[in-house]
């Protein structure tokens, strides 16, 4: 360190003397540190790194212009995940297609209909939370196994429940009234008109070549008024036919078999023969597309309730609307039927089987709503909810039906009384072991009591499906294939208004 200080006095010592006379400072004033600047800091050089940085981000801001102008903003849309997604253009479309309409039918959803979800019942009295509006949660409370029977309090607002009974009464109520036989009368085994085997013949008898084939029989299946055969008469005459050597029935041998189907069954009691009664008003309401908002939430509210595709729901039956005034009722019944080889739903009618005989309802489960409460009266039913097992010849006690509302509502086993807002939830079908529907519960008979005192509005929301799972799939993949010409059609064909006819004319 010494050593280096001896340098630098040294150094300055030789400077001084090297300088000239006139240089020297006086003694007394500070001596001023000439300090040489360094190249790195002159101005010449930062004007060029300056001038090369706005060039770097000049060629910057222009590449990213070509490629914006030339793949089209489209390119550049970001996913939800941050990566970047480059959508596929034809080169030969000349317009965009549209966005989907969310208020569209979900017509995707027939491939995934593959199973029907089913709400568990645990046991009765089990109480398990809902989720079916935001912010909010409701209690389902299981009344029976058998059948499958829920109850969900305050599944509508007052307000929804006044918004559905003024659209339909606005909508307009027709009259449910069906006819009571008289005592001496054959009750659903005769055709309401009285014809004779030959004029019965003769109708069948489309070629008028006096011999009846198959063809000719199922034909009149379609006359669902019975007015000339029920289905119980045309399956004993095709079995009649199908016995037949021929294949055919001449005259004598319809008139064999036409006489064994007029007879009244003896395996089943006459008394639960009788036709469905009922006395009451009622209406349809469509709950898609263009409907009210309300009629589109309670749709909605249906599908997260079932937990089931939304295909189903959004292509089953309009709401159901009934009204029940003093002394209305209607016996108990079953929405849906047994599904035989002779039958076919009437909602997959469009892919249908076209030999079969009569048409029935397939619904897999019943939603139904009460709209009002009731003073005195008008319970809901189940007579046989819950028996330890299910015989027919069990409904008649005492020779009392007790499908019979109006005489026997109160010996039931399960009433209940309507509430404004509350819905029921139960399943018509069993499962079939696969996830699909399976046979009829026997034990979802049920019926509506006689209104005492008040009025009852109550509304029905049913989801259809097929038995046959490949004739759903066959039927909505039909319904898609014509939602999508439609919608194709009205792309294309848009309406011309009245300015623009005019100019063409």
């Amino acid at each position: 360190m010494e050593h280096i200080q001896e340098q630098l006095l040294e150094q300055e010592e030789y400077d001084e003397s090297d300088m000239p006379p006139s240089s020297l400072k006086a003694p007394g004033r500070s001596t001023r540190l000439q300090i040489q600047r360094s190249n790195v800091c002159s101005r010449a050089y930062f004007v060029v790194v300056m001038v090369f940085f706005h060039v770097y981000i000049l060629n910057v801001i222009g590449l990213l212009l070509y490629v914006h102008y030339n793949n089209g903003p489209g390119d550049l849309a970001v996913s939800g995940d941050g990566a970047t997604s480059a959508s596929v253009r034809e080169s030969a479309a000349p317009l965009p297609h549209p966005a989907p309409d969310s208020r569209e039918l979900h017509m995707e959803d027939y491939s995934q209909s593959s199973t029907l979800p089913r709400i568990e019942g645990i046991r009765v009295g089990h109480v398990q939370q809902v989720s079916l509006v935001p912010e909010r949660t409701h209690e389902m409370r299981t009344l029976s196994l058998k059948p499958l029977l829920f109850e969900i309090p305050g599944f509508l607002s007052e307000e929804e429940c006044r918004v559905v009974v003024q659209l339909a009464q606005l909508k307009g109520l027709m009259e449910s009234q069906t006819t009571v036989p008289s005592q001496g009368q054959e009750e659903s085994n005769q055709p309401l008109l009285s014809l004779s085997t030959e004029e019965v013949f003769s109708l069948l008898d489309l070629n008028q070549d006096g011999l009846l084939q198959k063809q000719e029989i199922v034909s009149h299946s379609r006359s669902r008024d019975g007015t000339w055969l029920n289905p119980d008469n045309l399956r004993q005459i095709l079995t009649g036919l199908e016995s037949c050597p021929r294949g055919m029935l001449t005259l004598e041998d319809f008139r064999s078999v036409y006489d064994v189907s007029q007879r009244p069954g003896q395996q089943r009691s006459r008394k639960l023969r009788s036709q469905f009664k009922q006395r009451n008003k009622h209406t349809w309401l469509h709950q898609g597309q263009g409907s009210h908002h309300v009629l589109q939430t309670l749709r909605n509210r249906v599908i997260t309730l079932t937990r089931l595709p939304s295909t189903l729901v959004e292509l089953s039956e309009p709401l159901q609307v009934i009204r029940f005034e003093n002394g209305d009722f209607s016996n108990a019944h079953r929405d849906s039927s047994s599904f035989q080889s002779e039958t076919t739903c009437a909602h997959t009618r469009l892919a249908g089987n076209t030999s079969a005989l009569t048409e029935v309802s397939c619904r897999y489960l019943t939603v139904l709503f009460y709209l009002s409460s009731v003073e005195d009266g008008g319970e809901t039913t189940f007579p046989v909810a819950d028996n330890r097992t299910y015989e027919e010849q069990a409904l008649v006690q005492d020779g009392v039906d007790l499908t019979d509302t109006q005489e026997t509502c109160g010996r039931g086993n399960m009433r209940i009384k309507p509430t404004a807002g509350t819905a029921l939830l139960w399943y018509n079908h069993l499962s079939d072991g696969r996830g699909w529907m399976g046979e009829l519960d026997e034990y979802s008979l049920h019926g509506d009591c006689p209104v005492k005192h008040g009025v009852k509005w109550i509304a029905n929301s049913w989801v259809n499906v097929d038995p046959d799972h490949q004739q759903q799939v066959r039927y909505q993949t039909l319904v898609a294939q014509r939602h999508r010409v439609k919608s194709g059609m009205e792309e294309h064909y848009q309406p011309v208004s009245h300015s623009a006819l005019h100019q063409d004319l």
